[in-house]
C-alpha cells in the first residue's frame, strides 16, 4: 500500500509543479501581451535596418499582424520564465539526489540557464545583423525584398534555439565528465576533430558567408575549451572525495581476535 501511495504522492507533488511553471509563464505572458506589437519591432530591427531604401516587412496572411507578435510574446514568456520552470524541475529531482549531487546540479542549471540567454543575446546582437546584411547584398538586381513577418518569425527563432544549446557546450562537457562518459584528458586528445566540427557545425547553423561561420565556430570553441578546464576541476574533486570515501572505510577500527 505504501508504495502506490508514494506514487500517487510524486504524481500529485509533479501535477502541482508543473501548473506553478505554467502559471509562471502565463503571468509573464499577461505583463508582455500589451506590448507584443513593440515587442515584434525590436525583434524586426536587425533586419529593417539593412533592408534598403524603400523596402519592408510585408503580412501575406490576414492573421499575421496578430499571431507573429503573440506567438513572440509567447515564446518569449516561456524564455523569461525558464528561471522559475528550472526551480520547479529542481524542487521535484533535489529529494532523490545525494548530497555532492546538490552541490553540482544546482551551478549546472543556474549556468545552463545564463549560457542560454547568452546564445540568444550573442545571436542577436552579432549574428542577425551580419547575416542579414549578407541576404541583403546578394539579392539579385531588381528584386524588392519584402520578408514576410511570419517567416521571419520562424527564422529567428530557430536560430535563438540553435545559439542557445550551441552556448551549452561548457555544461554538457561538465556532465560527461562528471558520469564518466568521457574525460577532460581525452577530450584535449581530440581538439584537432572539435575544432573541425565546430566549423563545420557554424557553416550549417549560419549563411554561407565566413565571417558568419567564424563568429558561431570561435565562441563554441572557446566555450569547449572553458568545459575541459571546468570538468577538470569537477573530475579532480570526484577522485578526492572518492579517496576521502576509501580512506575512511579502510581506517575503520577492526576487532582483534
Amino acid at each position: 500500500m505504501s508504495e502506490p501511495s508514494s506514487f500517487i504522492s510524486h504524481l500529485i507533488e509533479l501535477r502541482s509543479r508543473i501548473l506553478r511553471a505554467l502559471l509562471a509563464v502565463l503571468i509573464v505572458f499577461l505583463c508582455l501581451f500589451y506590448f507584443a506589437q513593440d515587442l515584434y519591432a525590436y525583434l524586426a530591427e536587425p533586419l529593417v535596418a539593412t533592408m534598403p531604401a524603400g523596402a519592408s516587412m510585408i503580412a501575406t496572411d490576414v492573421a499575421s499582424p496578430f499571431l507573429a507578435p503573440f506567438k513572440l510574446t509567447l515564446v518569449l514568456s516561456f524564455f523569461i520564465a525558464i528561471p522559475v520552470v528550472l526551480y520547479q524541475v529542481w524542487g521535484f529531482v533535489a529529494p532523490g539526489l545525494y548530497r555532492n549531487e546538490k552541490k553540482m546540479v544546482a551551478p549546472l542549471l543556474i549556468s545552463s540557464t545564463l549560457l542560454f540567454y547568452a546564445g540568444m543575446a550573442f545571436a542577436y546582437f552579432v549574428v542577425f545583423p551580419l547575416a542579414f546584411m549578407f541576404f541583403n547584398s546578394v539579392a539579385p538586381e531588381g528584386v524588392l525584398i519584402s520578408t514576410d513577418i511570419s517567416s521571419y518569425l520562424n527564422f529567428v527563432l530557430k536560430l535563438f534555439f540553435a545559439f542557445g544549446v550551441a552556448f551549452e557546450i561548457p555544461v554538457a562537457i561538465i556532465l560527461m565528465c562528471w558520469t564518466g562518459v568521457t574525460t577532460p584528458d581525452k577530450l584535449r586528445k581530440k581538439r584537432p576533430y572539435v575544432i573541425v566540427g565546430v566549423f563545420v557545425v557554424g557553416m550549417l547553423l549560419t549563411p554561407p558567408d565566413v565571417i558568419s561561420q567564424t563568429l558561431l565556430a570561435l565562441p563554441m570553441w572557446l566555450l569547449f575549451e572553458i568545459g575541459v578546464v571546468i570538468g577538470s576541476l569537477y573530475s579532480r574533486k570526484a577522485k578526492n572525495d572518492s579517496d576521502e570515501r576509501e580512506d575512511e572505510s579502510t581506517s575503520l577500527p577492526t576487532e582483534k581476535e
